[in-house]
């Protein structure tokens, strides 16, 4: 699997997506997820430029920071539990998975520095998936006044696995609908610009949604180790 020409492929219909919707591909953070391929695979992504990476476990997220470490800016994508939250966040540019109070809380506890956190809204419902729901967003957010080395940047959101078009885009535009109501609350802890929604098999309808940031495995890097 060659990843320059599946860079080159995606960033074609990122600058397509664009387009549509009268956006400049330049909004766009293209995250490479490199939790399913090895080091090396990952280290040849940011040779190509993809120097925004995502891991989605601390273990493997560690084992690349110890190698790549400093090459590279450093997304948090999974589900962090507050226990691992000492062992990953002083390594962590970006957290995308803040969904509870307790987990502000340990981040505040031990981050030596403000930490620019998406908070991660469950839009679609799914038991399977972990979030807020969309009303409780703002309340939350509301509670993060008093953690401050919790930065909220933006929101975070997945959209159902399906083939209905029309449910994914509603997924995306609710998040960036909720988006918009915080940004006007003008919170200065919560600016709430960015919009981090869309893989490898939706990222084109999230970018004219509104996405600012992507999250890409399998469609850019696979999804082996090889």
């Amino acid at each position: 699997m060659d990843i320059q020409q599946n860079l080159e492929r995606i960033r074609e219909k990122i600058r397509q997506a664009c387009e549509k919707t009268n956006r400049n591909p330049d909004e766009i953070t293209i995250i490479g997820v490199t939790k399913y391929v090895t080091i090396e695979r990952a280290k040849a992504l940011v040779d190509l430029g993809i120097t925004n990476l995502g891991e989605n476990r601390s273990d493997g997220f560690l084992q690349k920071y110890e190698k790549i470490e400093k090459d590279a800016t450093w997304h948090f994508i999974g589900t962090l539990q507050s226990r691992k939250v000492k062992d990953v966040i002083d390594y962590v540019d970006y957290l995308h998975s803040l969904d509870r109070k307790s987990l502000a809380k340990e981040v505040n506890k031990r981050a030596k520095r403000p930490i620019p956190c998406f908070v991660q809204v469950n839009v679609s419902g799914e038991e399977t998936k972990h979030g807020l729901a969309p009303e409780e967003v703002i309340p939350f957010i509301e509670e993060m006044e008093q953690f401050p080395n919790v930065y909220i940047i933006g929101l975070m959101t997945m959209a159902p696995h399906t083939d209905n078009e029309g449910e994914i885009r509603q997924v995306f535009r609710k998040l960036r609908q909720l988006r918009d109501e915080i940004m006007e609350k003008g919170f200065q802890y919560a600016p709430c610009k960015f919009l981090s929604m869309g893989m490898s098999n939706d990222y084109e309808i999230a970018i004219e949604e509104g996405a600012t940031h992507i999250r890409l495995g399998s469609t850019l890097v696979g999804n082996e180790w090889k």
